[in-house]
């Protein structure tokens, strides 16, 4: 069994998982015109035919053909018109049909309707159908074609999308039933930081880390609770963690999680909860926490991110997010590596997995990835650039140029 500071990429991502398995969510209804991004909370079935009548493929006549001997040019008699939302009321009388318009309703006692462009017209008001150039059931769509009734709409955990807002609404849905938006509070630590807007001063740097973190969530579509910086002092850390576990579902912390003598996150968390881990064989991102807080009567995740934004980063989009899909009512997304060709020599130590950030092209017809420069877990260009991660696993070694090697798009991970 590995320690809780020797623990695999894979070891972490899977203790996280189990971690959440009695996680209980709430519920609420929301209108249609609000759903956007929310996480479906029950299947949806449909409560009714899509169309509910037979309509019009197209611009036509619509008549009877099961009469008639459409191999033989017949003439019919326009005896009115079916316009969309406005149907013919009516009867028709053999020899007869009616003009009808895209998605308009077909009579009861039509079956057949020929486009426009195929008939012919004659003495006002008849038409002349030439032989052969329609048969019975022609461009008309039935009841239910789109769906039936009862049919599976969306499971639950769907993030709903607008075609799916398409589809709902298409069956006169309106209160959705979806899981209650995510919590997540986000705060820094370190005196070293310096909030955006006011002058540094010497030997500090601006909070860079919060920022990202505070995006990466809100694309989630969290609610984010932003606590701001909090110093490197063990009581004002307590403070803060029991009152982001008071409000929020989640915490997500950046910084103070290393060896270093001022880093106080994980003797907190295992004062105020428990830590399942603290350490990962990765690179960036070796210092990552996580674990729980407990206030009151509540039990809170707590992920405590390492200081360096990159590492941050990385381990947000390898640890946490698929840990807050599950919070939030859907499934973790597991992205397929592509395999890309090494146009560089990469230096790699075995015995943990990196996270190199690199950017595509095409070379005779292959797909290659290069760095994007240094790769210093602290230099944020370094993403900015990017447009695929390379994941190098614990017993890869140094890569060649021309050597194929796994990557993520960036664009799947966000």
């Amino acid at each position: 069994m590995p320690t809780p500071d020797r623990l695999s990429v894979r070891q972490a991502q899977e203790r996280i998982l189990a971690s959440l398995q009695k996680t209980v969510l709430k519920t609420e209804k929301i209108r249609l015109s609000q759903a956007l991004g929310r996480i479906l909370a029950e299947d949806l079935l449909s409560p009714s035919d899509v169309p509910a009548f037979n309509s019009a493929a197209m611009d036509g006549f619509a008549f009877r053909g099961a009469s008639m001997d459409l191999a033989k040019a017949q003439s019919l008699k326009v005896v009115g018109h079916s316009y969309a939302g406005h149907p013919f009321m009516g009867k028709l009388a053999e020899g007869e049909c009616i003009g009808i318009m895209t998605g308009a309703v077909v009579p009861d006692e039509c079956d057949t309707v020929i486009q426009q462009e195929d008939a012919r017209f004659s003495e006002e008001p008849s038409i002349r159908i030439p032989a052969g150039t329609v048969a019975v059931g022609d461009n008309i769509r039935p009841i239910g074609e789109n769906l039936k009734k009862d049919t599976l709409l969306l499971r639950s955990g769907t993030r709903l999308k607008p075609q799916h807002l398409g589809l709902l609404a298409s069956v006169g849905l309106d209160d959705i039933p979806v899981f209650r938006k995510l919590s997540v509070a986000v705060f820094s630590t370190g005196d070293e930081l310096c909030p955006i807007g006011k002058p540094l001063e010497a030997g500090r740097i601006y909070d860079s880390n919060r920022i990202i973190l505070i995006g990466l969530l809100k694309q989630m579509g969290c609610n984010v609770q932003d606590m701001g910086i909090i110093e490197d002092s063990p009581e004002k850390l307590e403070k803060a963690l029991k009152e982001a576990a008071q409000k929020a579902d989640a915490i997500i912390t950046s910084g103070g999680v290393s060896v270093g003598a001022a880093d106080y996150t994980k003797q907190v968390m295992a004062k105020l909860g428990g830590i399942d881990f603290w350490s990962v064989r990765m690179r960036p991102g070796r210092p990552m926490a996580f674990g729980k807080i407990l206030s009151g009567n509540r039990e809170t995740l707590l992920f405590g991110l390492p200081g360096n934004p990159v590492a941050a980063m990385i381990s947000f989009l390898f640890f946490v997010r698929n840990a807050l899909l599950v919070l939030m009512g859907t499934t973790p997304q597991y992205p397929q590596p592509i395999t890309a060709i090494s146009s560089t020599d990469i230096r790699k130590k075995t015995g943990r997995t990196e996270y190199q950030r690199g950017f595509t092209h095409f070379q005779d017809r292959s797909l290659h990835v290069s760095l994007t420069g240094n790769q210093g877990s602290g230099i944020i260009q370094s993403l900015t650039d990017a447009d695929c991660i390379i994941c190098l696993p614990e017993e890869q070694g140094n890569v060649k140029a021309g050597e194929p090697v796994s990557i993520y798009l960036l664009d799947s991970l966000l």
